[in-house]
């Protein structure tokens, strides 16, 4: 397929409307290269996201943070730093949703019930404590041990009832 040159078309994904050099056909285009600009947005998110997670850890001994900030605060931050999923990542589908849905929006929730003065300065500590070491939360962990073994003894008494 020959484009006309001078025609404006949209190359690649979100990308700036670009001019076509003259001669330029799509059969003649070998340029294999993936556009990994969705890749690096990707990585900036998920890097905001940890950098955000621990801020919301710090935020839990911030005497400036508001009450409700900072329960909310404490169940983001443990559950996102455990080591245990409560919904494990092995379940097709639902295993993921917790991870690119769920925490994300609570996260996000948290974020801005604290003042954004405060999550500035917490931003900051959180990208020298990360900087430092990887951050793991053993509350977390045990919490979502009591929910799972909960729900397996509800589960086993239904059963046996």
């Amino acid at each position: 397929m020959m484009i006309p040159p001078g025609r404006v078309v949209r190359i690649g994904y979100n990308r700036a409307c670009q001019e076509v050099p003259k001669g330029f056909s799509m059969e003649n285009n070998t340029d294999d290269r993936v556009d990994t600009s969705i890749w690096n947005r990707l990585k900036i998110w998920a890097r905001r996201m940890k950098r955000d997670t621990m801020a919301l850890y710090l935020a839990r001994k911030d005497p400036r943070v508001p009450r409700l900030a900072k329960v909310m605060a404490m169940a983001t931050a443990a559950y996102a730093l455990s080591p245990i999923d409560l919904i494990p990542d092995f379940i097709p589908i639902l295993g993921y949703l917790d991870d690119l849905i769920v925490l994300p929006l609570f996260i996000y929730l948290t974020i801005r019930l604290i003042p954004p003065d405060i999550m500035v300065e917490l931003r900051a500590q959180a990208d020298q404590r990360l900087s430092e070491s990887r951050p793991r939360s053993m509350a977390g962990a045990v919490v979502i041990i009591l929910i799972w073994l909960s729900i397996a003894i509800a589960v086993a008494y239904w059963l046996i009832k």
